[in-house]
């Protein structure tokens, strides 16, 4: 038996303590009939249902972690919680988000408009923008996570459940709090707080802040740079007030800024696609001609060795053009010469089989700055009834920049353009001298250099007011409505060189050598170009990287405005039908208005390359959506008295939840005039819906809590069952994102142990089993398996400005390749025409068939039907124990381990080899020294004790850059000691 079996095996035991010890707390029931145990765990006290009531109490299924918790169990931010909660897992995925998956459903879709399946909260106000994977938790109340929909209280965008983190306010006490932290990779912490009463039991100020610096988790061979570390700090500020007893609240301001070197993703993974080396009868290709079968990266395991390959560089279509005879630089004696020469120009290398060790020309930067202002209050409109307002604002920035390549390429790819004269009689352009282009955002080099950027600001005002009674009787009641402005603006950018030098040596009216200045007309004095001219040239920005004008068609931009606005009215009855039986009914109307602009991408285009203008980025017409849809929830809450517990509540309930729709993030900008008269346009796509539906789930859940063993035993289960419709999925398609929406079907069980065992000795425990599929009748087109394995066909390369890659007939493309031998032309002459969408395709001219083309040469629909849904592991376990031992008379020390396992799962629905996720364990070490007369405590833990890396979350790049993989791993070990002082 392997040492992951073993441990599995413990922890699978271990997990399910629970259960055995409920059977042990029966038998003891019977035993000692009214004998009571020694010790009870403390129940915390939540805000669940938007009033205060004990975890136990709350018929919904809800982890909550107190401060003292979330210290002792070592969850210092959103990332942690997964090791302490069943049927949930946490990811960092691309553009700088990340995936909160709670049974099953999480945030899939990538656009502005989409909203997360999980609802976020900061002191019970949803955040649409939020830092739950950067932002470290300080002086918090506690932290509660609701699983299932939450349907009425929590409304639009909580199909999976909510987090909420609640802060700690104002106190009538003087008292203060200062903890120092140091660990490996140089890392300091620092974080405390200041409670000072300001008017007698009236006013209070608190004042609290955090701030963590540390080296990198990765090294970047390139630079020799430590990357990956963080340079973050925030501050609250909370004003207390409670001018007399019917009415308090608090005044919030909180701020978090980042300025780092944090990477969004560290490593990129390929197992090398070197295409076909014959084609039926065909032997023996050109390199190129087999670039041009190649996919870049093949569908393999991400774990394989092969898979720390790097892409074959030949078969991305910019190099492709860059290194075919039809993009020269000048002339000379023996004709055209191509830009590129014929190398890979990743050259075939291998990476680094270490996860945290990159080649980057460019070490990452990141930068992140939030603020949340809250003004929430209570007043007692009458007995027993009370109204609630809560008010936020919050504003959020980010900048995050890295190489778009995280490996090492070959230098010398650019032939040497000295001395050769310019194309059609034209002038020189000497763009390469010595072999080296000059890139006016990347600088100079002799290597393909790619770097991408991502940055987005947003602001959101929200107002909520609920009227809340607790009256003594049968019946109680909760009343809301709430109100919620959005608006926020994310740039994408991808730059490469090898972009730059394909606009300035097209041949497409630029022979100057002077990326300011061209002409369509060949040979004719250069003109100067501005970014709204339609001269037929390719507008290449000029300024350096920070100073671009956000015009040039030299790189990718997607520009994705968007606003929302959204309101609704909700409310919930309480129904007392026994002493011990309660219903709850409860609606909720919503009213989402969204609002997109899409700004067609301009990549290599201009008006004689198949764009509508030569610079610039021209807006589209806006896309305004709107829904109405009534949610809600209904369910009998029970509290039997049982002979063998002391106390239960069994629950049943149905809800119904909703998640909007959205847009697509912006398609490329081609346009329709034609390439000769009465001829199809110049390049033409197979459109995707500019929009996705929203997502409905009704789900149904039992489940029971129980009190055993005279407060000693807390034991919580629940089972539940979801019917999903429209789940939101994305994937890069045709250089942009996709969004699909599927149907599901999901269902599992949970439990949830603490068992005090002595008044020394406490354990936990947690299970979570999950199923997922896809409904039958799923399908869609798999980018990195466009043929389904269908022998008979190939993938093609298409023309540079067309964005993915096409699906051929061998049988065709064996012909192709037949008549390029028979006529004496170069293996590769032509065989991008064998693609749709360029004006001389072959499919124009009547050369091909549909037959050819399946679903116009996207390729064969995968069949996903019975699929899992992505980053849905069947099964997480979690065990932990805690012994506190008593020495002298004032001292004591506590030790405490974590075991946490989560099982395999799929980064995308396909279910392909490179989708594959393996499950991970992590264990969790501290013990602290305290006296907690004098306020004072020591620790020491170690983090991830085995120093595993796993993989946790996947996302394949697109067809144009060789669909690679970026994958998101988990912080290596991590050691530290620190001092606390409170007083």
């Amino acid at each position: 038996m392997s040492q992951r079996t073993r441990m599995r095996a413990f922890l699978l035991a271990g997990s399910s303590a629970a259960i055995l010890t409920l059977t042990a707390g029966m038998a003891h029931a019977q035993r000692a009939d009214g004998d009571k145990a020694s010790t009870v765990v403390d129940e915390v006290v939540v805000t669940a249902q938007h009033k205060e009531e004990t975890l136990q109490s709350v018929p919904i299924s809800i982890s909550a972690f107190s401060a003292e918790a979330l210290a002792a169990q070592k969850i210092e931010g959103g990332p942690d919680l997964v090791k302490g909660i069943p049927n949930v897992s946490f990811t960092k995925t691309n553009f700088s988000g990340y995936n909160f998956t709670i049974r099953g459903i999480g945030t899939q879709a990538v656009s502005v408009t989409t909203d997360p399946g999980v609802s976020v909260n900061y002191n019970s106000t949803a955040l649409i923008r939020n830092r739950l994977f950067e932002q470290e938790f300080f002086d918090v109340e506690r932290v509660e996570v609701l699983r299932g929909p939450q349907g009425t209280l929590y409304g639009r965008n909580a199909t999976a459940g909510a987090v909420n983190i609640i802060t700690a306010k104002p106190t009538d006490r003087f008292e203060g709090d200062i903890k120092g932290e140091v660990g490996n990779y140089n890392s300091r912490r620092l974080v405390g707080f200041l409670n000072v009463p300001l008017l007698d039991d009236k006013l209070a100020l608190r004042v609290a802040g955090a701030s963590t610096q540390r080296d990198g988790f990765a090294f970047n061979e390139t630079t020799g740079n430590h990357i990956d570390g963080r340079d973050l700090y925030s501050t609250r500020v909370t004003l207390g007030f409670r001018p007399n007893d019917k009415f308090h609240g608090a005044l919030i301001w909180e701020h978090f800024n980042e300025d780092d070197n944090r990477a969004r993703s560290t490593k990129q993974l390929c197992t090398r696609d070197p295409g076909p080396s014959s084609l039926g009868a065909v032997q023996n290709l050109g390199l190129l001609a087999s670039a041009f079968m190649s996919q870049g990266c093949k569908n393999a395991s991400l774990y394989d060795k092969s898979a720390y390959g790097t892409p074959n560089g030949l078969s991305i279509p910019f190099v492709l053009a860059a290194a075919q005879a039809s993009t020269i630089i000048g002339n000379n004696s023996s004709g055209g010469v191509p830009l590129l020469q014929t190398v890979d120009p990743y050259g075939g290398k291998m990476q680094s089989d270490d996860l945290r060790r990159i080649a980057s020309q460019f070490d990452p930067r990141y930068k992140a700055k939030t603020d949340v202002i809250e003004l929430n209050f209570d007043v007692d409109v009458a007995t027993n009834l009370t109204l609630t307002s809560q008010t936020a604002y919050s504003e959020d920035h980010y900048f995050a920049t890295q190489d778009y390549n995280r490996f090492n390429t070959v230098s010398n790819v650019f032939n040497d353009s000295t001395g050769l004269t310019g194309t059609f009689g034209g002038p020189g352009i000497n763009i390469t001298p010595g072999g080296v282009y000059c890139d006016p955002q990347l600088g100079c080099s002799s290597s393909i250099v790619g770097m991408d950027r991502s940055q987005a600001k947003s602001k959101q005002f929200s107002q909520e007011f609920r009227l809340q009674s607790a009256y003594d009787g049968a019946f109680n009641f909760s009343l809301g409505a709430n109100y919620t402005r959005y608006k926020t603006r994310e740039d994408y950018y991808v730059f490469f060189n090898i972009l730059s030098a394909i606009s300035q040596a097209s041949g497409i009216g630029n022979n100057s050598g002077d990326i300011t200045k061209c002409n369509h007309v060949f040979g004719a004095p250069p003109t100067t170009v501005t970014p709204t001219s339609n001269t037929g040239c390719i507008y290449i920005d000029p300024n350096k990287l920070n100073q671009i004008d956000g015009k040039g068609h030299n790189y990718f931009r997607s520009i994705n405005p968007y606003r929302l606005q959204s309101s609704a009215i909700f409310g919930e009855a309480y129904v007392a039908l026994a002493p011990n039986v309660r219903l709850t009914a409860g609606l909720r109307y919503t009213d989402d208005r969204k609002t997109f602009t899409p700004t067609p991408t301009q990549l290599l285009l201009s008006s004689y390359t198949g764009g509508t203008v030569d610079g610039g980025y021209p807006e589209g017409a806006e896309i305004k959506q709107k829904w109405g849809v009534v949610t809600g929830r209904l369910g009998v809450d029970w509290t039997p008295e049982l002979s063998f517990t002391d106390k239960t509540l069994v629950y049943a309930f149905y809800n119904r939840g909703y998640k909007g729709g959205g847009a697509n993030p912006p398609s490329v900008g081609f346009g329709d005039e034609p390439a000769f008269p009465g001829g199809p346009p110049i390049v033409s796509l197979t459109s995707y819906p500019a929009t996705f539906k929203p997502e409905y789930v009704n789900a149904f859940e039992i489940g029971t809590k129980n009190s055993l063993l005279g407060g000693a035993l807390i034991l919580n289960g629940a089972a539940f069952y979801y019917d999903y419709s429209g789940y939101q999925v994305s994937q890069i398609q045709d250089r942009t994102t996709v969004n699909e929406n599927f149907d599901a079907k999901i269902w599992g069980a949970e439990l949830e142990s603490v068992w005090q065992a002595t008044p020394n000795l406490r354990f936990n425990a947690s299970l979570g089993y999950q199923h997922s599929e896809l409904a039958s009748g799923s399908k869609s087109i798999d980018v990195m398996d466009r043929t389904q394995g269908n022998p008979d066909y190939t993938i093609v390369k298409p023309i540079a400005n067309v964005p993915s890659n096409c699906v051929v007939s061998k049988k065709f493309m064996e012909m192709l390749l037949q008549m390029n031998r028979d006529f004496g032309q170069p293996d590769d002459a032509g065989l991008n025409q064998a693609c749709p969408g360029s004006a001389f395709s072959y499919y124009n001219f009547g050369l091909m068939t549909d037959a050819d083309l399946p679903n116009g040469g996207r390729g064969f629909y995968a069949d996903v039907s019975g699929n899992s849904l992505p980053n849905a592991p069947k099964w997480t376990q979690a065990l932990g124990a805690e012994y506190t031992h008593d020495f002298g008379p004032e001292w004591k020390a506590t030790i405490r381990g974590d075991v946490y396992h989560q099982s395999q799962s799929w980064a995308r629905v396909y279910e392909d080899a490179v989708d594959k996720l393996h499950g991970w364990y992590n264990v969790n070490l501290r013990l602290t020294v305290s006296k907690p007369e004098a306020g004072l405590e020591f620790e020491a833990y170690v983090k991830n004790l085995l120093d595993d890396t796993p993989i946790t979350g996947a996302f394949v790049n697109s067809d144009d850059t060789a669909l690679t993989t970026n994958v998101f791993v988990l912080d290596p070990r991590l050691i530290g000691v620190s001092v606390r002082k409170t007083f």
